[in-house]
């Protein structure tokens, strides 16, 4: 079975725990997922099944989109609510500081990564030594936050956010710099993933969805999958076709691909050394990269 399989991850499951339960229901090992999620958080998980997954690595769009919900007086370890409270304060701040500072975080900028983060210093996770009680020194990264909108106040307090930003982006980070720029402590209560790439929410099963068409056979299971030259487009750049390092290709999109377009033959030849899959008879021996 080849494909993206765009999971719905639920809530308090991590990444790996999908990929686990996967492996059972597609009935391979050669499973990848791009971006992780935390266990708190739902939404767009991608998952590259069989041939496929040499393929998370080749995407050329791996910006995300998130809903988001900032909580005012509190900090946690953890930089959300499933963390130990390390601090409280009142908050005397409120919407009109939060319209205030949110534009001081749109653009470029260096973002250090939480010490809950799989991020590796001396090929050691980070979440590994805070759950000892050790901090690391962390070198910031750079990121980038192409939008973020405001959606209003579901309670007292708290503050639901949409976040347009690139990869690497770590968002319990970025909410408690902006309760920290609203003059407040704050802490991440809600995340959920509504894009990875050009993978949407419109494209994505629950766990419950994939394990009925498990139980409806084969062809149900492969039905959910999407074709692998989905990963291979850049959402800015739809016509855009990568065909390895170096080289990409104005081939009209996918759906110019599917409908048999100029470049088709092209894709046919090139796609299978492109995710190192083994290429037709008539096609050994040659070298396109």
């Amino acid at each position: 079975m080849q494909g993206i399989l765009i999971v719905d991850k639920p809530q308090d499951w991590t990444s790996f725990d999908v990929i686990a339960k996967l492996r059972g229901v597609l009935g391979t090992r050669k499973l990848g997922h791009s971006g992780t999620l935390d266990p708190m958080a739902t939404g767009v998980l991608p998952v590259f099944c069989g041939g496929a997954s040499k393929a998370v690595d080749l995407q050329l769009d791996h910006d995300k989109t998130y809903r988001a919900v900032l909580r005012l007086g509190s900090r946690t370890d953890t930089g959300d609510v499933t963390g130990a409270v390390l601090e409280t304060r009142p908050v005397t701040a409120g919407e009109a500081e939060l319209l205030a500072a949110l534009p001081r975080f749109v653009g470029p900028q260096m973002q250090v990564p939480p010490m809950y983060s799989a991020v590796k210093v001396d090929g050691q996770p980070l979440y590994k030594a805070a759950r000892q009680g050790l901090t690391v020194e962390r070198k910031a990264r750079p990121i980038q936050i192409y939008g973020i909108r405001y959606e209003g106040s579901p309670a007292p307090g708290d503050y639901a956010l949409t976040v347009e930003c690139s990869k690497g982006t770590y968002i319990r980070t970025l909410l408690e710099d902006l309760a920290a720029a609203m003059g407040q402590l704050g802490t991440m209560s809600a995340l959920r993933r509504t894009r990875a790439g050009l993978f949407t929410e419109a494209d994505a099963h629950t766990m419950e969805e994939i394990l009925a068409a498990k139980q409806a056979g084969p062809d149900a299971l492969q039905a959910l999958l999407l074709p692998v030259e989905r990963a291979l487009f850049a959402r800015s750049q739809p016509g855009r076709f990568y065909a390895g390092p170096g080289l990409a290709l104005d081939v009209g999109g996918p759906e110019a691909l599917a409908a048999g377009g100029a470049w088709g033959p092209l894709y046919d030849l090139l796609t299978p050394y492109v995710l190192g899959m083994e290429p037709e008879p008539g096609l050994k021996g040659m070298r396109t990269r």
